[in-house]
């Protein structure tokens, strides 16, 4: 005889709304109850986490240009054609970062504080750490360079800069940057994954399951016509008179 599942784990299974989860919501600063959308609320984090920002990642990593001889010397802007894979991926993650927020904000007033529960911390610590991204992005230091636009070709004392020269400042910014970005993306999945189980939307969960899949798919074509090319080079030059090409010269 099969014994009958357990409700815990048939919620789980099922995708069973749990019960807790409040469909409306009196708000007294606005004097009236009002009917709570957590479809829209999920739709919007979907989009920013699982493809706003992997878009943003992919774009720095895939659209750097070709490494030149000089490289790219015009000022870092977005206004210039050339930077658009750096612009997209600053102010993209700014954007998306923002709009955490907003969505984190929401979420708190119609539930009228924070629930404690393990989509709720996943989902604070995903947009903590978005935040953290952001600001640990304005020590990242200066561009320096021997062919950038404010430098003299034959002026070494111009060239300095934290990118250009790897200062240590540089290094510390990278290797936080980078990792803790993908760090970020998977408290992020967790917080999706968490959240479609508290509010089933089946229809999302499946758009949910195939996004990384066709990222994959991108990711592979696009390392297969080695388009991910170094930044350093990229944007300084591939001439062997530059520090940090001089110090990866048999890598």
């Amino acid at each position: 005889m099969v014994r009958p599942m357990r409700a815990p784990l048939r919620e789980f299974l099922m995708f069973e709304k749990m019960p807790h989860i409040k469909e409306e919501v009196y708000l007294e600063f606005l004097g009236r109850t009002v009917d709570i959308h957590w479809n829209y609320h999920a739709i919007l984090m979907v989009s920013i986490w699982l493809v706003l920002v992997p878009l943003c990642i992919t774009i720095i990593r895939y659209g750097k240009p070709r490494p030149t001889e000089k490289g790219l010397q015009r000022q870092v802007h977005f206004k210039h054609i050339e930077w658009w894979w750096f612009s997209t991926h600053k102010y993209g993650l700014s954007f998306a970062v923002l709009l955490s927020l907003a969505g984190v904000g929401v979420a708190l007033v119609v539930s009228q504080g924070f629930s404690g529960s393990v989509h709720a911390i996943l989902g604070s610590l995903t947009v903590a750490l978005g935040i953290i991204q952001l600001l640990f992005g304005m020590l990242r230091g200066t561009h320096g360079g021997k062919y950038y636009k404010f430098n003299e070709d034959n002026d070494p004392s111009t060239w300095h800069g934290d990118h250009y020269s790897r200062t240590t400042r540089r290094r510390i910014f990278e290797a936080y940057h980078k990792t803790a970005g993908y760090f970020t993306l998977f408290c992020a999945v967790g917080a999706i994954g968490s959240g479609l189980m508290q509010y089933p939307m089946p229809v999302l969960a499946r758009i949910v399951f195939v996004i990384p899949f066709l990222f994959l798919a991108f990711w592979v074509v696009m390392e297969f016509f080695e388009r991910r090319y170094d930044g350093y080079r990229a944007v300084h030059g591939y001439g062997m008179e530059h520090p940090y090409n001089k110090e990866r010269e048999f890598l």
